[in-house]
């Protein structure tokens, strides 16, 4: 499928002086050219929203259970190590 060449974009043109008059053309354009910056801030905010991390409030009881499951993975994978060195 071929895109628009110059001819399309003249023919295009004309048929809208045609159908809206030379004085609703440029605020068509105005219009136009709003809705689609809108689009995009809105779809450029919707991704943005799916990057963040989602972040919620944590009390003290979740801190000490993170602390301890933080510590425990720490000295499992200290003893994992200890396993793989080569015998000396």
């Amino acid at each position: 499928m071929s895109s628009i060449g110059p001819t399309g974009f003249i023919l295009l043109i004309v048929v809208a002086l045609l159908l809206f008059g030379p004085n609703k053309l440029p605020e068509l354009g105005r219009a136009f050219g709003r809705t689609l910056r809108e689009f995009k801030q809105g779809a450029k905010d919707i991704m943005d929203d799916d990057n963040e991390p989602r972040r919620r409030e944590v009390g003290r009881n979740d801190v000490q259970k993170l602390d301890a499951e933080v510590v425990s993975q720490a000295s499992h994978s200290e003893n994992t190590n200890k396993d793989r060195r080569l015998p000396e």
